[in-house]
């Protein structure tokens, strides 16, 4: 004979999916280009500029994210927050989030809830005037969060991973491995079938509390990206899967060799180059356009041997890859 559910904070296999959905879209506002919002079978955006910048992200409980870590809160800010940088990568300005969930029947209708204000707070930080304006529910064994996001290049044209140049630096706005660390410090406080406790601020060594928070909710410089553009940025790309793997795939589409100064990359060069998830904004820039927010850590040359080099020297590392052992990255 089932339990009783409980009235206060029902399992989501014991309410209807109209209340499910009653619960997101009481806690989400309508963003500032929305013209039909939930409610019908689609909504309808405006599009300024005539012109819409679309992408689209999935995160999968294991791979992706684990709840012996993330609240309902810290997935829709992340869920959020990734999206927003890839639009902010390519110059332009969000202005909606479309969320489709898959939960399993035994999360709890606070999880959804709290998730939904995860993506509310991280638009309105974020990305002010982008919300969610619709999406899609259903049932699943796996918990699953896949974001589309849609952003305005508000007159500006794209900036894609091909047009790095010769002679143009190569720089960052945003931290670089913060996120690894912070997920190097999950690993070394929970275990799969660990039951979920709070990490204890007190607890923490100096400096986790700022890697976790990296990881758990992120905060990508969504802003300057659309400063990169009018700045005149000749190729941009967030950094979600750490900045070797990444400068080496804008290095290979725009056809020249980037070359990185260790000394710029912060107190831990390694993680910083290996480490993925930071959701940086990586940019190259004309010698002497720098605009403010983004520091310089390299140069960009003539297409040479290798990809990308690090101090002249070849780059022998990785970054994230979901079809890798999460420990091996963590470590």
């Amino acid at each position: 004979m089932p339990s009783r559910p409980d009235t206060d904070d029902p399992r989501l296999g014991d309410v209807s999916e109209g209340r499910i959905l009653q619960a997101i879209l009481t806690r989400t506002p309508a963003a500032s280009h929305t013209l039909i919002g939930p409610g019908d079978d689609a909504a309808v955006i405006a599009t300024p500029s005539g012109s819409v910048v679309a992408t689209t992200d999935t995160l999968v409980h294991g791979p992706d994210f684990r709840l012996a870590w993330s609240s309902g809160y810290d997935l829709g800010w992340k869920a959020a927050a990734v999206n927003l940088a890839d639009v902010a990568a390519m110059g332009a300005r969000p202005t909606a989030l479309l969320v489709a969930l898959a939960v399993p029947r035994e999360l709890r209708l606070s999880f959804v809830e709290r998730l939904a204000d995860g993506f509310r707070d991280a638009c309105a930080s974020l990305a002010p005037g982008c919300a969610v304006v619709g999406g899609d529910l259903t049932v699943s064994d796996v918990l699953t969060v896949a974001v589309t996001a849609l952003g305005d290049l508000e007159g500006r044209v794209a900036v894609t991973r091909s047009g790095a140049r010769a002679g143009d630096v190569i720089a960052v706005a945003g931290e670089l491995g913060h996120a690894a660390r912070g997920l190097a410090v999950l690993f070394g406080r929970f275990r799969d079938g660990d039951v979920p406790v709070p990490v204890d601020p007190a607890k923490l060594a100096s400096g986790e509390s700022a890697a976790l928070a990296a990881q758990l909710r992120p905060a990508p410089p969504i802003g300057l990206g659309a400063v990169a553009a009018t700045a005149g940025a000749t190729a941009m790309m967030d950094v979600s899967d750490g900045l070797a793997i990444d400068a080496r795939r804008m290095a290979a589409a725009s056809g020249v060799t980037i070359a990185l100064d260790r000394s710029l990359l912060g107190d831990d060069p390694e993680r910083a180059l290996a480490g993925g998830e930071d959701h940086a904004l990586l940019a190259t820039f004309p010698e002497g356009t720098l605009p403010p927010g983004f520091r310089v850590i390299g140069s960009v040359r003539a297409r040479g041997e290798e990809d990308l080099l690090c101090d002249d020297l070849p780059v022998d590392l990785s970054g994230w890859d979901p079809y890798r052992d999460w420990d091996s990255v963590a470590g």
